[in-house]
C-alpha cells in the first residue's frame, strides 16, 4: 500500500508541478483567461490581488511548492488541501464551458472541467485520508 500510495501522490503532483512551472515562464495568458474569477474574488476577499498576472503567479507557485511537497511527502494532506484549494478558481478561471458558443470548444472545456474535478477528487482523498 505504501508504494502506491507514494506512486499517486506523485502522479496527482505532477500536473501542479508541470502547468505551474508554464504558467511562471508565460503568465500572461493565463492572466487573461482568470480575469474575470480575479476580479470576483478580489471583490469579496480584499487581501487577494487585483492584478491577474500576480494572482495567476501566485498560484503557480503555489502549485509548485505544495506539488513538490504532495511528491516529496512532506505534509501530504496539507499540500493536497493547498492544491484542492487552489483547484476551485483555478478551474473556475481556465474553463468556462458554459460561456462558450462553439459546440467543439464546448466540449473541449467540459472535458478539461470535469478533469479537474477529478482531480479535485483525488486531492481531497489524499487530504483526507
Amino acid at each position: 500500500m505504501g508504494i502506491a500510495r507514494t506512486l499517486g501522490r506523485t502522479l496527482l503532483a505532477a500536473i501542479f508541478i508541470f502547468s505551474g512551472l508554464e504558467v511562471l515562464a508565460k503568465p500572461e495568458g493565463r492572466a487573461k483567461a482568470a480575469k474575470p474569477v480575479v476580479d470576483a474574488v478580489a471583490d469579496v476577499v480584499p487581501v487577494t490581488p487585483r492584478d491577474p498576472v500576480t494572482a495567476v503567479t501566485i498560484n503557480a507557485i503555489v502549485h509548485i511548492g505544495a506539488g513538490a511537497m504532495l511528491a516529496a511527502g512532506i505534509l501530504p494532506r496539507l499540500a493536497a488541501l493547498a492544491l484542492a484549494t487552489s483547484m476551485v478558481p483555478t478551474t473556475l478561471a481556465g474553463h468556462r464551458f458554459w460561456e462558450l458558443e462553439d459546440p467543439a470548444q464546448r466540449g473541449q472545456q467540459r472535458v478539461h472541467f470535469l478533469k479537474n474535478t477529478a482531480i479535485l477528487g483525488g486531492l481531497l482523498v489524499v487530504a483526507l485520508d
